[in-house]
């Protein structure tokens, strides 16, 4: 299990490293999101995150929810494979966030 870090790249973009899992998300990550309002578009890159589980689409869903709540156009990139099989499980890869990335080879 690897801790989940959330890292500051530069002006809106923010790299995830380590496990998006029940077992890594907690209170801290839940009370994290203010880097969602840093700037008005945000990048996430999920090409460091090793693990990830339902718990890590639940918190990808939050993110997107809280962004929008703030007026915060966000980008996700290098979604990993597990994240979008269970995006597609839940109907969520019909999305523009994740539709995108799903179609790539």
């Amino acid at each position: 299990m690897s801790q989940l870090n959330i890292i500051k790249q530069g002006n809106g973009h923010f790299v995830i490293d380590g496990d998006l899992t029940f077992a890594t998300i907690d209170q801290q990550t839940l009370k994290s999101f203010s880097f969602l309002k840093t700037a008005k578009e945000i990048t996430i890159d999920l090409g460091n995150v090793s693990c990830t589980d339902s718990a890590g689409l639940a918190l990808m869903i939050e993110w997107i929810k809280y962004a929008r709540h703030n007026r915060t156009h966000t980008t996700f990139k290098n979604i990993p494979e597990q994240l979008l099989n269970l995006a597609k499980l839940s109907g969520f890869d019909q999305t523009s966030l994740f539709a995108v990335q799903a179609n790539q080879p």
